[in-house]
């Protein structure tokens, strides 16, 4: 039995804004409740709603620029940066900006829709 396991058919989640979420570790993908790890692709101008996850997510930017309002405090992420926000905490995730956002999420436990808790 082999100890290791190669994604390469990520679960691409279906969006309606224009984002692009690979994910390649997660609930869909693998069923692996403790992590979830995408590849995400948010377009220029693209917003979600406030939301309060009951999990710790990760976030690495590789290309572009990502706003996040946490807690009423905007902060703004460039390429080669990383944060963490943790669970429980009200954020936004935005790309306000002219170009393209790529970077990783990770989530722990793993990003499960019943549990982010999206703001109408």
């Amino acid at each position: 039995m082999k100890k290791y396991f190669i994604q390469k058919e990520p679960f691409v989640v279906p969006t309606t804004d224009g984002k692009v979420i690979e994910e390649h570790h997660g609930i869909p993908t693998t069923g692996n409740s403790e992590i979830s790890i995408a590849h995400m692709i948010a377009p220029p101008k693209w917003s979600e709603p406030f939301q309060t996850p009951e999990f710790d997510e990760y976030t690495y930017i590789i290309s572009g620029k990502k706003q996040f309002i946490i807690d009423g405090e905007t902060v703004v992420l460039e390429t080669g940066q990383s944060i963490k926000i943790e669970k429980n905490t009200r954020v936004q995730y935005s790309n306000p900006f002219d170009e393209p956002c790529e970077y990783i999420a990770i989530c722990k436990p793993a990003f499960d829709f019943n549990k982010v808790h999206r703001e109408e």
